[in-house]
């Protein structure tokens, strides 16, 4: 890294923004947006960071990163693909890794409008915006969005009385006669106008269409308008990708320590918690919670209503273990990179009876939550690495066969 590269890293403010990598040139390699841009932006120049290939190639070509802030990471999102459509950087089309493009279509024309996401434009008269890489953002955006500017989403059939979406103020109610059409296709032409990252300009406009009717004494009209910019204008506070934006600096640095601590191959992606509740011995549930790249995957989580009766906790995290590595959850789940049991050395050893007898390998470690202590056993497949632990300023005990570790509160790890 060059000395003028690392003065423009120092100089990163800390807001949401897009921004631009650049080589020897001048020419534009990269865009990206980011909640965060100072945080964003230096992970890229990160030692320990794990990168793939295509990335350490992106890399070495930076010769220098601009960037442009904005309000909101709304604003960052739609910005991001309006740049990216007008620039066509190279190393976004390269790492996309074949990933479909979504579009925001807006079927502005029809009887009855909708918006709705897809991932194929079709010559139908639809106005599409986009593309856009991750259609979970966007669908964000837009749940965000709906409460400025209210639109159907009844493709299939149109209800024939208010829907529960149009009395919550987030549908236009066009069968109901709530808004009339000419009005509904002004709100969605303004809708498309924050889509093409015209926030400014829009709200400008909006300002002097609430004057106008307010001079008009037109005050329910200015009303509505008003409550309009006042959703715009708290926008600010939706969260939109930062919780899935790759990896924040604590976790990144935590998940790069986990994997030296457990003599890892490679920084676990999927992470698996499993925990055992009940009602005084009855009702027996098992939690699965699911973390991909440091990050709850909350679609991913599952519960298990157990079987075996009575307060035994050894037995029934073992039935949840069992029934997790039967083929067909292994074929649609995937294979998870590291499980945590809730408990100690009990608890361990019952989960990995069932992942033994399941015919997996992959590392399992205890979590004693009350001490925030790491157990680990020696049977586990999981090879300590007692200097990284020294390094991280804790501790391990021995005991029978396993290892119980305890780590400074301060560790990226333990956060």
């Amino acid at each position: 890294m060059t000395d003028e590269l690392s003065k423009i890293l120092s100089d990163l403010p800390n807001t949401p923004g897009v921004y631009f990598h650049k080589n020897k040139k001048g020419k534009i390699l990269y865009i990206g947006k980011a909640a965060n841009l100072r945080n964003r932006v230096r992970q890229y120049f990160q030692k320990s960071r794990t990168r793939d290939p295509k990335t350490d190639a992106l890399v070495k070509e930076i010769h220098t990163v601009e960037w442009r802030e904005v309000e909101t990471e709304l604003d960052a999102l739609f910005l991001e693909a309006e740049l990216i459509r007008r620039y066509l950087p190279p190393y976004n089309i390269l790492l996309r890794d074949d990933k479909s493009l979504s579009y925001v279509r807006v079927s502005i024309k029809s009887d009855h409008p909708t918006v709705t996401i897809t991932r194929r434009p079709l010559d139908d008269r639809a106005e599409y915006l986009g593309p856009y890489y991750s259609a979970v953002t966007v669908r964000r955006a837009l749940k965000a969005l709906r409460k400025a500017f209210p639109y159907s989403t009844h493709v299939t059939a149109v209800p024939k009385r208010a829907c529960l979406q149009a009395h919550l103020g987030l549908c236009p109610g066009l069968e109901s006669s709530m808004t009339s059409i000419e009005d509904y296709r002004s709100n969605l032409r303004k809708l498309m106008k924050y889509l093409k990252a015209e926030r400014k300009s829009l709200i400008r406009e909006l300002e002097k269409e609430m004057k106008s009717l307010a001079k008009l004494s037109q005050f329910e009209k200015a009303a509505k308008i008003r409550n309009q910019l006042f959703a715009l204008r708290h926008l600010s506070k939706q969260i939109v990708f930062s919780d899935s934006e790759n990896l924040d600096i604590s976790k990144d640095e935590g998940l790069h320590g986990l994997m030296t601590l457990l003599q890892l191959p490679t920084i676990p992606k999927r992470i698996e918690g499993y925990d055992i509740s009940h009602m005084q011995g009855t009702d027996n549930v098992a939690s699965m919670v699911v973390f991909k790249s440091g990050i709850p995957d909350k679609s991913s989580y599952r519960k298990f209503k157990l079987r075996i009766p009575g307060n035994d906790d050894f037995a029934h995290m073992n039935e949840a273990l069992s029934r997790r590595l039967k083929p067909r959850n292994m074929q649609q789940w995937g294979k998870p990179d590291l499980i945590l049991i809730d408990g100690g050395k009990g608890q361990l050893s019952a989960a990995l009876k069932a992942r033994n007898e399941a015919g997996e390998s992959f590392p399992m470690i205890g979590l004693a939550k009350r001490e925030e202590e790491i157990i680990v056993s020696k049977h586990s497949g999981v090879e300590l690495s007692l200097s990284e632990l020294s390094a991280l300023n804790g501790y391990a005990v021995e005991s029978d066969d396993f290892y119980t570790i305890r780590l400074a509160p301060n560790s990226h790890i333990s956060k």
